[in-house]
């Protein structure tokens, strides 16, 4: 869809910097490929660790189409791509196929295993030499892929939602019933921590004119609305970034003029229940991408 960078500036405008404003439309498709039932002879140890159950809360962070959106916007082929706060293997996937070479932080053993037998069920076996996982906290990027400091083209962080945060169904469990590896994961690596710490070592990695892509979405928080875009942004800027982007990737199908919305039972019994006092029903239909410049030279691609 076309970008619009709105009305043209007044002197009193033109202080808020206006910024392009584009759509992208990102259904969320399935991050785990299709595993054959128990018992049949092609089904591996891999294609069953791949079924690993992955919470909601996980789940919809990063899917393959948002990734590959991200990527083809800010990087050329062969540019080097690293992931912060991997919880799946989407943009692994995505950054393969398109001919990009891609790093992961993965600082938890179970879900570097969860996600490499992503991997290996979905991808290609020459496509595999061109991605990698790094044992290393999104704080810790610039020690944990210093073979690439100065030269990364892209970096991709979702940044995990509060723990607390709360939908129309109430609070959500710090796990899945099966165990959700990317829940563990964010405990043991204090993940909390890692989103305020993190953009600095991000700014390291990055080349002159490289982009930082944030996916983010506003969240309930005991009982109001939280969006931690801003924050971030901030952030981002009091590290050095520049913001040069925002974009609204739209996850659910669209068709014509309308956004295909499938709502949960739970939720059509709180619709059609007048008496619920619960919030009205949430329904996750956009996330918000932040694109981030480090500034300096952009000779060798940086605004694509």
């Amino acid at each position: 869809m076309n970008s619009t960078s709105g009305p043209a500036p007044t002197p009193a405008t033109r202080a808020r910097h206006l910024l392009p404003l584009t759509v992208w439309l990102c259904p969320d498709d399935t991050t785990s490929p299709p595993i054959p039932p128990t018992g049949q002879p092609h089904q591996t140890p891999d294609r069953r660790a791949a079924l690993t159950k992955i919470c909601d809360r996980h789940r919809a962070s990063i899917n393959t189409t948002l990734a590959r959106h991200i990527i083809n916007a800010t990087t050329g082929e062969g540019d080097v791509i690293t992931e912060a706060f991997t919880t799946n293997h989407a943009t692994l996937t995505a950054a393969a196929h398109l001919g990009r070479r891609a790093l992961a932080c993965v600082p938890h053993p179970p879900m570097a295993q969860h996600i490499g037998a992503q991997l290996r069920a979905t991808l290609p076996q020459e496509f595999l030499g061109r991605v990698q996982m790094r044992p290393c906290r999104a704080d810790q990027m610039h020690r944990g892929v210093a073979d690439h400091l100065g030269r990364v083209s892209l970096v991709i962080a979702a940044p995990p939602i509060p723990r607390a945060a709360t939908t129309h169904t109430g609070p959500r469990t710090a796990s899945s019933p099966g165990g959700c590896p990317a829940c563990l994961s964010d405990v043991l690596a204090n993940t909390a921590f890692q989103t305020r710490s993190f953009l600095p070592a991000a700014y390291r990695i990055l080349r002159p004119g490289g982009h930082l892509a944030v996916v983010t979405t506003a969240r309930h928080l005991n009982g109001r609305l939280v969006d931690p875009a801003p924050e971030i942004i901030r952030q981002a800027r009091a590290a050095g970034f520049r913001y040069s982007q925002h974009v609204i990737a739209v996850r659910v199908p669209v068709e014509g003029d309308t956004l295909l919305v499938q709502a949960s039972p739970v939720s059509i019994g709180q619709l059609r229940d007048v008496r619920s006092r619960a919030l009205p029903p949430a329904v996750r239909v956009h996330a918000d991408v932040c694109l981030l410049t480090r500034p300096g030279d952009t000779s060798r691609g940086g605004n694509r």
